[in-house]
């Protein structure tokens, strides 16, 4: 199967005229968009966009061959006008199957927001799923017997709709991810690509055309390290990254601090963020997690673990770090570096930047900014990647 992207943004498009803003200003040549609309082997088209014939020209196709135009969700403004020659254009009940007079099958999927989802199968057996921009599948319950090849649609903006087809495995190891429906929520420039290929996705320019099953889907980084400083953006960052994902165990290594109002609300702000679907566990014992098989494993954070382990062996009191205790926390923390080391599972771990700033006045904070320093870099030389959080903005050190 074979399938043309003549558009790839919102039903808007990408610029929007007039628009200031910093996704607009850097959406030009190739990261211009059109309203999305798919040819598929140039007979079948889901969805419309200004200048289709000229798009699909550009792009080395013609419409004449079209047999069938489908719609997937509500047009809002003026009415695209249909090519001279193309059938009507109409959308699908849910639950129901076209056979095309080129073999195509294509069935109507019901999604939990207005608008209707495309599954269509090629002569040859290729699956494709596309999906109308905000909409996610509705009522995924069963397995699927096998994975689609494609899945087209909103990965920035319904994340939750990727982690919903991986749940029932309707998209596998072998499924390619494209994301469509681009808008302002989507970061402008390489930002869009790094975050698209953390989810296991990528997006591509207007007029692409996709081959199914010729593309090989990059392998995801296993072992993450996030780190930066206070309030960088480092959670948010890390959070991302595993959002595509059906399950993840949060693991909140600050737990409670009875009676502090202000650290209840900083909690409370974390676990709003989440997925209804995560899991949290409040623990400093992070090693028989890492040892075990599960769903992938979000660290927040490493700063806390080693405060954690610094009050254990009482490493403030200085007495009490020269008889042993500086001895006991390098044997902890090298157990901690081991366990991600001989992980099996998807790991992302968040930590603070210390030591750009002032030089802490007492012994003890000093020990501990070189503490977290050497931890840091320890759990750094594990990760396939690392990246540093400045300003809301991901720098990539590592992968």
């Amino acid at each position: 199967m074979e399938l043309t992207l003549l558009g790839t943004g919102a039903p808007g498009g990408l610029p929007r005229p007039d628009c200031p803003c910093a996704a607009c200003a850097t959406a030009r040549g190739v990261r211009a968009r059109a309203a999305t609309a798919l040819l598929v082997d140039d007979a079948l088209l889901l969805d419309l966009t200004p200048g289709a014939v000229f798009a699909a020209a550009r792009a080395g196709h013609s419409l004449t061959g079209v047999r069938q135009v489908l719609l997937t969700h509500p047009h809002d403004g003026p009415a695209v006008e249909l090519p001279a020659g193309l059938p009507p254009a109409g959308r699908v009940p849910d639950g129901r199957v076209l056979t095309l007079i080129s073999g195509h099958r294509v069935r109507a999927v019901s999604m939990d927001a207005p608008g209707t989802g495309y599954e269509v199968t090629s002569p040859d057996g290729e699956r494709l799923l596309y999906l109308p921009p905000g909409a996610a599948p509705a009522g995924l319950t069963d397995r699927m017997a096998e994975p689609y090849d494609m899945v087209v649609g909103d990965v920035v903006g319904r994340p939750d709709a990727v982690a919903r087809l991986r749940a029932v495995e309707a998209i596998g190891p072998a499924t390619e991810l494209i994301a469509v429906h681009l808008d302002h929520d989507a970061p402008p420039g390489p930002e869009l690509d790094r975050r698209l290929a953390a989810a296991g996705a990528r997006a591509v320019p207007d007029g692409t055309t996709l081959t199914l099953g010729a593309y090989a889907a990059p392998e995801l980084p296993r072992r993450t390290l996030v780190t930066g400083g206070a309030r960088s953006g480092k959670s948010v960052e890390a959070e991302r990254r595993l959002e595509t994902y059906p399950e993840v165990v949060y693991v909140a290594t600050g737990g409670g601090r009875e009676g502090d109002t202000e650290w209840a609300a900083r909690i409370g702000l974390h676990r709003e963020r989440r997925p209804a679907a995560w899991r949290t566990e409040e623990t400093c014992e992070l090693e028989d997690l890492l040892a075990s098989d599960g769903p992938p494993l979000l660290i927040d954070c490493l700063s806390l673990w080693l405060t954690d382990a610094m009050d254990r062996v009482d490493a403030w009191n200085d007495a009490a770090w020269a008889g042993g205790g500086e001895s006991a926390l390098h044997k902890r923390t090298a157990a901690l570096v081991a366990a991600v080391r001989g992980t099996r599972r998807t790991v992302v771990a968040v930590t603070n930047e210390t030591g750009s700033g002032v030089v802490p006045a007492t012994a003890s904070g000093r020990r501990f900014r070189d503490e977290l320093g050497r931890l840091n870099a320890a759990v750094a030389d594990e990760c396939e990647q690392v990246l540093l959080v400045v300003a809301g903005q991901a720098l990539t050190l590592r992968g």
